[in-house]
């Protein structure tokens, strides 16, 4: 398997488990570099038949802290449709495949680390994490299928709540809302996740996992077919003076006026 500079990959041939791990120090911030890097590894992962299942985790002390807003905030609307693009397939590359996909997630999980999460098959969380969709505080959206798995996953005033005011779940809540499956204690995640993934591995009929998969899948891709407005809005968001100046503000730590308003106009 390739070596890949923003994530690790990690076989155990005897178990047939595979680590992906996002490694993009210090806070795992997903930058385009990333995205390709992550999508490439789930395709060979895919398809060699010595993996049986797929656990997406972190080589940093946080899970994913969203994405890089030094990066897109510098896209045009082109730009920032080829990023978002790159995105969505990433995000799609896990919900394609049709192996076993956990998430062993630990700290933070928000924006685009949380929509990472929701395209795996199980979620399993350290008691310390955090979940959520913190675009709004920064002036962005939700553009990587928070706007649709939320609402499938949560429920849609439990996802309109976090969507529309950013505010974030603990591991707890998370489990309770039917967004995370377990929590465990932290730095046991990685050991439950792969607990979980030989449980099926020994146990779940490839080819009745791989059916009910699909068929499950071809019901969320109802509202994962609205992505395409999502992902037009998002790029003319960032390409926005307001997002410009809210990005800004906070990568620089000063105070947000939250009624600052200048509109989706171009910069």
């Amino acid at each position: 398997m390739r070596d890949h500079d923003k994530v690790a990959v990690d076989h155990d041939e005897d178990s047939g488990i595979a680590f992906v791990r996002l490694d993009n120090p210090p806070q795992n911030v997903i930058d385009l570099e990333l995205l390709l890097d992550l999508k490439d590894a789930l395709d060979e992962m895919d398809t060699d038949d010595a993996i049986d299942a797929i656990i997406l985790g972190t080589a940093q002390d946080v899970f994913c802290s969203g994405a890089d807003l030094d990066e897109i905030s510098g896209l045009d609307a082109e730009e920032g449709n080829r990023w978002l693009t790159a995105y969505m397939d990433t995000v799609d590359r896990l919900r394609d495949t049709g192996k076993p996909t956990i998430a062993a997630v630990e700290r933070t999980c928000v924006a685009g680390g949380n929509e990472l999460v929701m395209g795996c098959d199980l979620i399993v969380a350290g008691e310390s994490a955090t979940f959520g969709q913190p675009e709004v505080l920064v002036g962005s959206t939700a553009a990587g299928g928070g706007l649709q798995l939320l609402p499938l996953i949560v429920g849609e005033k439990r996802a309109r709540e976090m969507l529309l005011t950013g505010d974030l779940l603990s591991a707890e809540e998370a489990e309770r809302f039917g967004l995370v499956n377990r929590v465990v204690e932290d730095a046991t995640t990685d050991d439950k996740a792969v607990k979980l993934a030989l449980d099926i591995i020994e146990n779940s009929s490839p080819q009745a996992y791989r059916m009910m998969k699909a068929v499950m899948k071809s019901w969320t891709n109802l509202a994962m077919h609205h992505r395409e407005m999502a992902r037009e809005m998002t790029a003319a968001v960032w390409n926005s003076t307001e997002f410009d100046e809210r990005a800004r503000e906070f990568l620089t730590n000063e105070e947000l006026d939250p009624r600052s308003f200048t509109g989706v106009r171009p910069k």
